[in-house]
Order: C-alpha cells, then structure tokens, then sequence
C-alpha cells in the first residue's frame, strides 16, 4: 500500500473504532500528520485524561502510552510498537524508589514523567520538563526533595531554582549525548542564530544555549522569536512540526542531529496494524492505577 492508502485506512479505522490518536512531537513527520493530536508529555497528558474516546492510539514510547492509560482508565490505549520503550524510564525501577524512601522517609518524591507505572505509584507527585520548576517550587522549602529520574533535568531545575534536591543518576540518552562543543560549533557557523534546547540536556550544555525548554516551549519560541534561523537542541523529529507551523523560518538540528531510535519506531504501518488488530493494548491492574495516577492528578492540580 501507498502512504496515501495507509493514511485512507487509518482514517476509516479511526472512525469505525471512534479512536483519537495522539503522537508525540519527536515522532516521525507522517505519523504527526495522521494524529488527531500532536504535542509534548504535559499536553498529551491533559488530552488524555479529556478524552472521551474509547479507544486512544498512543504515537510515542511505552511510558506515554501507560500514562495515558492511567489518566483514561476506561478507554482502550493501544501502543502501535512494543518494543517502543524509554531506556530513562527503564533506569529507575519501583525497588530503587522504594529503597531510596528507607533512606529519606520525609522527602517529597518528585517524578518526571518519563518513568513507568509501577515507579509513579511510589513517589508523591509527577512533573513534565514544562511544569518541573512549577511542581519543585510547589513544596515547602524546609522539605527535603529526591528528584527522579532525569539527573539533567532535576540538575537544571536545581540551577534555576536555587533549591537543592537529591537526584536519581538517570538520564534520556538521547539528550544526555549532547555536548558543549557542538553548541559553540553551531554558534561559530551561525552567528545570529538562538539555540533553543530541552532541559534534558545536561548543565553545562543548557548554559550555553540562549533558552532551555520542554517542546511545547520551544514551539511557542521560534514562533515569537524574530530570528529567521534558529538552531533546535532536542530530538529531531520536532523539526518537522517547527517547519509545518513556521514555514518562512530555517530550522536547523544540531550535528550529529539527536534522534530518539524508539520513537522512531512508531510508523504509519504499525498505526495501521494497531487499528486493524487494535494491538497493543496497555493493560494495567486497578490497584496500580489507582497509586500511579494520584501522582499525575496532584501535578494537573497545580495550575
């Protein structure tokens, strides 16, 4: 089949299932197409939890798809490619989380997102890179906080805020991968150019760019921004929607370009076979929802 003919099906399928399909920005560029929705962790979550669909398919990694199913425990969420997993998420598991509350019992557990189920039922409440400083600053500055699992996004809120925390030694490969150097090479062939990166990028990299900030940030960036060139340090899948939404501007990736491999598992193909064998359905038992959203919902309280 044509893309056009995949699309065709996919679109009869998402009617005949009554089915929303959401897609993370860093997914590739035809399958942001086809999405009903298309956004960054926090949005994706708030749509989740709105959504009166049946069925939701989830464009992004395993842990976005497990969120959703917890934020809309009676629709079906169907993850399009399984083995789409987030090597972060994967670092911290629920009996590390657990052996770390024995060793600070009064802290504040504080989870990215990017974190599985089972470890958002033991922590007290979750963050996006969009609203980290916002929940940090939240907590009482007398409360001891651990941080988890992103070391660089826990190091940059620490930064900004001022405020100590303990991290978690986790980190996203992909932006964990992203070093100085290629930054000032950016900077030395594109004079004029803004560099926007992802505050999962480590310290010293984030202090280079001219602003750090979750996608849905960058997005409201370039579009306010004069420049005519602006140079994007986050997965390149991004880039694709940047261009799409701002067609008179030049975006360019930092070299090599930051490419997330699990995301890019998700195609139009696999979209398609999950409609037609509605595959792979997130299954979560009822105890573990109940734990694992309370922590979503108190960040969706925060306003």
């Amino acid at each position: 089949m044509t893309n056009q003919e995949i699309v065709k099906r996919i679109n009869d399928l998402r009617i005949k299932h009554n089915a929303v399909i959401l897609a993370h920005n860093y997914v590739i560029g035809e399958v942001q197409d086809v999405a009903d929705f298309v956004g960054d962790s926090l949005e994706l979550s708030i749509k989740a939890a709105a959504t009166q669909a049946p069925v939701i398919v989830f464009c992004g990694v395993s842990f976005m798809a497990e969120t959703a199913k917890l934020l809309a425990p009676d629709s079906t969420v169907l993850l399009p490619e399984v083995s789409a997993g987030c090597p972060m998420a994967d670092m911290a598991s629920a009996e590390a989380v657990q052996a770390l509350r024995k060793e600070h019992p009064d802290a504040v557990f504080v989870a990215y997102v990017n974190t599985t189920a089972a470890v958002k039922a033991e922590v007290d409440i979750c963050c996006t890179s969009a609203n980290a400083e916002k929940i940090v600053s939240s907590i009482p500055e007398d409360k001891e906080i651990v941080f988890l699992p992103d070391q660089n996004l826990g190091g940059n809120v620490m930064k900004n805020l001022n405020r100590k925390m303990i991290l978690f030694p986790g980190y996203c490969p992909t932006h964990h991968r992203i070093e100085p150097a290629q930054l000032e090479a950016m900077r030395v062939k594109y004079p004029n150019a803004p560099i926007v990166v992802h505050p999962e990028c480590p310290v010293e990299v984030t202090a280079l760019a001219d602003a750090a900030l979750s996608t849905g940030g960058m997005l409201k960036y370039v579009k306010e921004s004069p420049a005519r060139q602006i140079i994007i340090g986050t997965e390149s899948g991004i880039i694709h929607r940047l261009r799409k939404e701002n067609p008179d501007k030049e975006f360019i990736a930092l070299a090599p370009a930051p490419r997330c491999m699990n995301m890019k598992k998700i195609t139009l193909e696999s979209v398609l076979k999950s409609l037609e064998e509605m595959q792979t359905p997130v299954e979560l038992p009822q105890a573990l929802i109940e734990r694992a959203k309370l922590p979503i919902e108190r960040m969706l309280a925060i306003k």
